[in-house]
């Protein structure tokens, strides 16, 4: 049935002519030589080769290697690389494997487990699995906490053995000693008592208070919340309560609004005066992904934050999944005075001009479709433009790499600023003649994309430089076409 089935979709790699590259020969090569834009234009997803650590086929390869061998630059910085581009004209590589089970038996195989990489792979006509086990770990890992507590709520067995065997390896940034030290796992499996899971949540938040109680600074982790609903929908059951929409009992929206509500930050009884708090990360998981269910709505009345995770950026490689249409804060005028304070005073009208412009490209892209991009004029061009850059040099990171995993407030503020900056440029060159086509060839262009990869003690300095030389490049090409 595997084979039938990777047959049957052309979208599934098969290449068996792999390239015997490490991943960090690949990261080399592109981030001397090479920007994600430009990439990206010939088809290559480079994420998948230096995060993933998947293999470059031959095709693949060769394509990655044309630019910097045609110029020369290949043979002087990674001379070992080009010889093998040029070796790969007549050699052919295939990888070896060692360790082959074959099962005989009149059954279908559904479900493939490759316990070496920690990866499920479930049969189906374009089936796809999404695990937030990343996202979690980022949270865990980069929030200013000193607590974890990590509910698995009715989650599969699998997935809490995964969370149990991870998190001692994750490395802690702030102290250097392993995760789990500072983390209170509560693992409620989908086979254990329904009693058990509408407890657990409770249990959870009762740990998290107790520590916030003694002046720390608690991250709760609730995974998932709908299974809490469908065990309490149970219980409802069970006491032949009266139903409300979908069979969840009457009280949802109350339990769910208080389980959110204990939620914030205190001042303890203690001598000294010290302040805890509790900040609580509910997962929610509606069947089919629909958001007008009970559970799904009971929780958006409670909360003032929605992360929406879409299944077509996931698709793309584009992670963190979050839909940026969709997703929102309400806490932006409450935090607004901390922003102009501790951060900077435009840091407010920024974002709301980025969200602007992927608002914009959302429209134009009804029109894309349509017409084609070069049907568009210049000044929409370059909205696609700005719009790409905030996607992709801002938006989308990389768990796997040492300094892209964790980006400061003041470095966030200083590449946003970067994008937009370079989008009233391109804007006011334009006007002045100069094409979009252009401007994306200017070197600057190829920095702007790198910029995430910048280290936090180098922000200023590098930021700094940056700024001058896009105005200068830009300024140059507008007066060229004028």
């Amino acid at each position: 049935m595997i084979r039938k089935y990777v047959d049957a979709k052309t979208t599934t790699y098969s290449s068996t002519d792999v390239v015997p590259l490490a991943p960090e020969v690949i990261e080399r090569v592109y981030r001397e030589h090479h920007s994600y834009s430009e990439l990206a234009r010939q088809g290559i997803e480079i994420h998948n080769y230096i995060g993933n650590h998947e293999r470059m086929g031959m095709a693949t390869f060769r394509r990655f290697v044309a630019g910097p061998a045609a110029t020369g630059q290949l043979a002087l910085a990674e001379p070992q690389v080009a010889r093998l581009a040029e070796l790969l004209e007549d050699l052919f590589c295939d990888e070896i494997v060692e360790l082959v089970e074959q099962t005989d038996g009149p059954f279908d195989v559904y479900d493939v487990s490759v316990p070496e990489f920690g990866a499920n792979f479930v049969g189906g006509f374009g089936g796809l699995l999404l695990h937030n086990t990343v996202t979690q770990q980022q949270l865990a890992k980069w929030a200013d906490s000193d607590i974890v507590v990590y509910v698995g709520c009715g989650e599969r067995g699998n997935e809490m053995t995964e969370v149990l065997a991870t998190f001692p390896k994750l490395v802690d940034p702030k102290s250097k000693r392993p995760l789990m030290e500072r983390t209170v796992l509560i693992a409620n499996t989908s086979n254990m008592p329904v009693a058990a899971r509408e407890a657990s949540v409770y249990t959870g938040i009762t740990i998290a208070e107790y520590y916030r109680d003694m002046g720390y600074d608690v991250a709760l982790m609730a995974d998932s919340t709908s299974r809490w609903a469908e065990a309490m929908r149970e219980i409802s059951g069970r006491l032949e309560e009266m139903p409300g929409e979908e069979g969840y009992p009457a009280y949802l929206g109350r339990r769910v609004a208080e389980f959110y509500e204990r939620a914030g930050r205190v001042l303890t009884l203690s001598p000294d005066d010290r302040t805890g708090s509790v900040t609580v990360v509910g997962a929610v998981s509606p069947p089919g992904g629909d958001t007008s269910e009970p559970v799904s709505q009971n929780t958006l009345r409670a909360t003032r934050v929605f992360w929406a995770l879409d299944a077509s950026l996931a698709q793309r490689r584009h992670f963190p999944s979050i839909n940026w249409l969709q997703s929102y804060s309400l806490y932006i005028n409450d935090l607004e005075p901390w922003y102009k304070g501790g951060l900077a005073k435009d840091f407010v009208q920024l974002r709301q001009r980025a969200l602007e412009v992927l608002q914009k490209e959302s429209e134009l892209q009804e029109i894309v479709q349509l017409v084609g991009v070069d049907a568009l004029p210049e000044r929409e061009k370059g909205v696609l433009d700005v719009a790409r850059m905030i996607r992709e040099d801002y938006l989308q990171q990389s768990a796997y790499d040492d300094v892209d995993t964790y980006t400061s407030l003041q470095k966030q503020y200083r590449m946003l600023k970067a994008i937009l900056s370079f989008g009233d440029r391109e804007q006011d060159a334009i006007q002045k003649g100069a094409t979009v086509a252009r401007l994306q060839q200017l070197p600057v262009r190829t920095k702007l994309s790198r910029m995430k990869w910048v280290p936090e003690a180098e922000r200023d300095q590098q930021f700094d430089q940056l700024e001058l030389e896009m105005g200068q490049a830009v300024s140059a090409l507008a007066t060229g076409a004028a």
